[in-house]
């Protein structure tokens, strides 16, 4: 089962505390948190691997040029917590929608 990753959004809009939960795929999206019913958000973050399956080093080319000619689309993570297009297809910007 995926640990997914969420942050309390606090009244004024800003984030607040994160926490994990450890969730079924099927399982749908929490809206408030388990313990003290405020307002979630679920939020993108790097899976976690375990070391047997993932502990030598990179092999191939991962540079943005061979990522974007096998398809892949690349976003890097800015200050202001959006994530901008560095190559390949899809939107421009990525960012948390406001609930």
């Amino acid at each position: 089962m995926p640990l997914y990753e969420y942050v309390i959004l606090n009244d004024d809009g800003s984030h607040g505390e994160t926490f994990e939960v450890l969730q079924r795929i099927a399982d749908p999206t929490l809206k408030k948190h388990p313990q003290t019913g405020q307002k979630v958000q679920r939020i993108m973050a790097a899976p976690s691997v375990k070391k047997k399956y993932s502990g030598g080093p990179i092999r191939g080319d991962i540079s943005n040029k061979s990522l974007e000619r096998q398809g892949f689309t690349k976003y890097q993570k800015s200050k202001t917590g959006t994530y901008e297009k560095v190559l390949g297809t899809g939107p421009d910007l990525i960012k948390r929608d406001a609930e």
